[in-house]
């Protein structure tokens, strides 16, 4: 099917061959993407403090007021990645939707000019 010239006789054909090609491609693309695994990953303090990007000492203290979701073995901390991605997306505050006109009105009327100085003789 390369480089022919493609007329109405062979358009079926030409849907079969694309057919076979975009499969071909959904098979390749989900070879690539790691399969869906119902397992939490756990993880320690310090990939915590990455993933939230606190200080060790604020990460303890948010686990101490029961602010962070955490769990304790003995003297270690432990988290699960996804609780803390939702801890931080809950965290998310809401932004006003304003039309582009309400913000140029917005910023205009923060805008002070100059007062003009005219002398009169």
């Amino acid at each position: 099917m390369k480089n022919e010239t493609l007329t109405f006789d062979k358009l079926p054909e030409a849907v079969g061959y694309l057919t076979e090609q975009v499969i071909e491609l959904k098979k390749m693309v989900s070879e690539l993407q790691p399969p869906p695994s119902g397992k939490r990953t756990l993880i320690e303090i310090e990939d915590a403090c990455r993933i939230i990007r606190k200080a060790k000492a604020t990460v303890y203290r948010l686990v101490q007021k029961g602010i962070l979701p955490a769990y304790k073995k003995g003297k270690k901390l432990y988290f699960y990645e996804d609780e803390l991605l939702a801890w931080i997306e809950n965290g998310r505050k809401e932004t006003s939707a304003q039309s582009y006109e309400e913000m140029l009105a917005a910023m205009q009327n923060g805008v002070r000019h100059k007062p003009k100085f005219r002398i009169n003789f």
